[in-house]
């Protein structure tokens, strides 16, 4: 009885999880597990004014979109967040994160530090952040050239931007540094389970705890 009351009445609203980390240490990779390994977690799906990759998918990676939309939507307040990267502008719409927060669903972004300042500063209940550290910045240069996405410029304007960045990391929850792959994801998922589960989440408990304590056992 009241295993199915419990069901019934205790529910939580959904968090923003949040992953930031220079190019190249494994963000990306990171998204994609997590996204297969937890289904109910959805992923906010930026629009960017940056061109699309060979590998990349509109609507799947980014929503590609030109300066001109991008400036309108943000006038419009029709982004939560929204930043400068590299040359390019990036953002989140708002509406469909709101929409999914107050239905209980989870979101995870894919942002740096600017955006995720923002999400903070709008919604610091709702956010919960980790940021991903490379071993070391030869291992980063050495990943961002097997991506062989990306000229020699752009690499090494990326590593220089790399460390400005990574200056960033006390503004997050979580910091972890990804020298094995398996078990830097293994510690998102603790961290994921674990916030969830946070008490200052759930709603419904007084309700459910008052008809606890007069239930006559």
């Amino acid at each position: 009885m009241i295993a199915h009351l419990a069901n019934e009445t205790v529910s939580r609203r959904g968090l923003m999880f949040v992953l930031s980390s220079p190019s190249g240490a494994g963000k990306t990779t990171l998204t994609r597990l997590l996204r297969e390994q937890e289904p109910s977690l959805s992923l906010s799906i930026s629009v960017t004014t940056r061109g699309r990759r060979p590998s990349e998918v509109e609507g799947v990676h980014y929503y590609f979109i030109s300066d001109t939309e991008y400036f309108a939507m943000q006038a419009r307040g029709d982004l939560l967040e929204s930043a400068e990267v590299h040359g390019n502008h990036y953002g989140s719409p708002r509406r469909e994160v709101e929409r999914a927060l107050e239905a209980g669903k989870d979101i995870l972004f894919d942002i740096d530090y600017q955006g995720t300042r923002q999400l903070v500063a709008n919604a610091p209940d709702d956010v919960v952040s980790v940021f991903i550290l490379p071993p070391s910045m030869k291992e980063l240069r050495s990943r961002l050239e097997r991506r062989a996405e990306d000229s020699q410029d752009v690499i090494e304007r990326r590593l220089e931007n790399a460390r400005k960045e990574i200056l960033r990391w006390t503004e997050y929850s979580y910091v972890l540094v990804n020298d094995d792959l398996d078990r830097t994801f293994s510690r998102l998922r603790i961290i994921l389970a674990a916030e969830r589960l946070k008490r200052e989440r759930q709603t419904g408990l007084e309700s459910f705890i008052s008809t606890l304590i007069d239930e006559t056992p």
